[in-house]
């Protein structure tokens, strides 16, 4: 069975190189980025299904030598043999793991906000030691961060900063940091050295595409204003900053971080179209009734994810009872070993799910 589906795997994609190939296909550039999207996908299996395929032959190649009546032969062949089943048996789990259905957005840039919430002037200095963190995780992969809008709270840190990330999968790593986060620790306005609960709120959504969401313009309402807070001269002069109203949902999009209008118009269409992609997203799971058994949380701006407890030097990640005694690691980006635990869960409940159906 897993062969057979393997096989399937391997024809299609080879069908959409050939595709890929086709001059009326190139000449498409929706049609084409769809195929060449899809072909990608899949090139991770394919590649891993070639190789499973090379070991089995040159395991049965390493068998008959094995009968060699010259000893050195035979051991050799016993060796290369055993190494190939080693091997064999680590692409069979690989292979398994790969024909999960994956999220269609894991190679997906991301939109992500971070707002103070409770505490005040502390939850939103921890919203700014959030965004830190994260810019640090970023430089760690080689991704790009882009800060779209910006509402700098008087005591530091902000009330509201919003970003795009962008590079090799942001989504599959960055997708499971939706929600509250909570800190415990002794604010700097403290006198007393009493330890005060606060928490900020991060918001991740996949960056949608054109061929993702079909936004029609008539439905937005374009406002165009003066920046503020700290930039160059042509801030609160120049009127660069632009607000999207979607009237349909009322949902309301602000960038004013690029130089031009344009460049923020740009911006803010494409958070927009996110927006409006991951509710539309959720309104197809609630109609259909999906369960999804297999997520890490709900991605709800509501749900308690993860505590940072600075006098124990702690986190701990509350949807899989995980902790961590590296706090200061990973506020300096180090996020790693949370991240992959994360994944670890999420593949071991997919995994019981596709038994159990």
């Amino acid at each position: 069975m897993l062969m057979e589906r393997l096989e399937q795997i391997e024809q299609h994609y080879e069908e959409l190189t050939a595709s890929l190939n086709d001059l009326a296909v190139a000449t498409d550039v929706k049609k084409y980025a769809q195929l060449a999207k899809e072909q990608k996908s899949l090139e991770k299996t394919v590649l891993a299904f070639r190789r499973y395929k090379e070991c089995l032959n040159h395991l049965a190649e390493a068998k008959e030598m094995a009968k060699d009546e010259d000893p050195e032969i035979r051991e050799m062949a016993e060796a290369e043999g055993e190494a190939l089943r080693n091997e064999i048996i680590t692409l069979e789990e690989k292979l398994t793991l790969l024909l999960i259905p994956k999220d269609p957005n894991d190679e997906k840039n991301v939109i992500m906000e971070i707002r103070g919430a409770a505490g005040g002037d502390e939850g939103n200095i921890f919203a700014g030691d959030l965004f830190r963190m994260y810019t640090k995780y970023a430089e760690t992969r080689g991704w790009k961060v882009t800060i779209q809008y910006i509402e700098p709270s008087e005591m530091g840190g902000f009330s509201q900063i919003e970003c795009t990330i962008s590079g090799d999968s942001v989504y599959s790593l960055l997708k499971y940091e939706s929600g509250v986060h909570r800190v415990q620790r002794v604010p700097t306005t403290e006198t007393a050295g009493r330890i005060h609960t606060s928490t900020a709120t991060v918001l991740v959504l996949p960056e949608a595409e054109e061929l993702d969401f079909d936004l029609n313009m008539a439905d937005v309402r374009i406002d165009i204003f003066c920046a503020s807070g700290n930039g160059g001269q042509s801030v609160n002069t120049t009127k660069s900053a632009v607000r999207l109203t979607h009237i349909p949902t009322g949902t309301i999009v602000q960038c004013q971080d690029e130089k031009s209008q344009i460049e923020n118009r740009a911006s803010a269409l494409k958070t927009l179209r996110s927006r409006l992609y991951d509710r539309a997203m959720q309104e197809k799971l609630d109609k259909e009734g999906l369960e999804r058994k297999s997520k890490i949380g709900t991605g709800d701006r509501s749900e308690k994810v993860r505590t940072y407890n600075y006098p124990q030097n702690r986190v701990t990640d509350h949807r899989i009872n995980f902790t961590i005694q590296q706090l200061d690691r990973v506020m300096e980006g180090k996020l790693d070993p949370i991240i992959e635990a994360l994944m670890a869960e999420e593949q071991k409940r997919n995994l019981s799910r596709r038994e159990d159906e």
